[in-house]
């Protein structure tokens, strides 16, 4: 497990050297349109599960990076001292320490996570097993995800689910594999987001054509599933 950590924060460090670093910042309209998308279906399929979290809820995301999906929890209503999070690269979680100083944010391994069994009635993974190419790793991962969350609690998945041929540092997660991953979990799926390339061309150009291309499914590249516990 220790290679694949050192791998994980050495692709990240790459990452940074060679990518320009606006490339997700919230202002490109490419960004624009992945975070509208999946916030708006996160929202409606939380709702629809009865998983949509409330206000006292202990929320976990798993994977925070710089922010991750906490600023969308606390527009959702949840308190930022009812936010934890779990990150293995300390130079991404300062960042998000320093904006949300009140929650529970720690630097650590997803495969041993320092909290009790069903503690969290939402956990939220995000763009992280993609990441994680040892199989082993996944697995460990996935367990320890199901292990701190509570009964009646949910998972909130949102990966890619199309290979990037241009990056063999990233393995994309099928439906398959989820239910493989999470064998005890139940819920709804769907696929979401435009292809990056794709909408990161468009969006800028014609916001009404790249939703239009999004609503095709054979172009879409993620997956996003919201993912009960019985």
């Amino acid at each position: 497990m220790a290679i694949e950590q050192e791998r994980i924060l050495a692709e990240n460090r790459r990452w940074e050297r060679e990518f320009a670093s606006d490339l997700y910042a919230p202002w490109q309209p490419g960004e624009a349109l992945f975070r509208a998308s999946r916030s708006r279906w996160a929202a409606r399929m939380l709702h629809e599960s009865g998983a949509f979290p409330s206000t006292g809820a202990p929320c976990l995301e798993v994977g925070y990076a710089s922010l991750g999906w906490l600023g969308e929890l606390i527009s959702w209503g949840v308190r930022e001292s009812d936010l934890h999070g779990i990150e293995l690269d300390s130079t991404r979680a300062a960042r998000a320490k320093g904006i949300l100083p009140g929650a529970d944010l720690r630097v650590g391994d997803a495969t041993r996570m320092p909290w009790a069994d069903e503690t969290f009635r939402l956990i939220v993974v995000s763009t992280v097993f993609s990441s994680i190419l040892d199989e082993n790793v996944r697995k460990a991962a996935a367990n320890e995800i199901v292990r701190v969350l509570a009964p009646r609690g949910a998972v909130l998945w949102y990966d890619m689910r199309v290979r990037n041929p241009r990056n063999p540092n990233v393995r994309p997660v099928s439906r398959g594999a989820l239910t493989e991953l999470f064998p005890m979990l139940r819920g709804p799926v769907r696929s979401v987001t435009l292809a990056p390339p794709l909408a990161r061309w468009c969006a800028p150009r014609s916001w009404v054509l790249a939703e239009a291309l999004e609503s095709l499914p054979f172009l879409r590249t993620h997956l996003i599933a919201v993912l009960s516990k019985r």
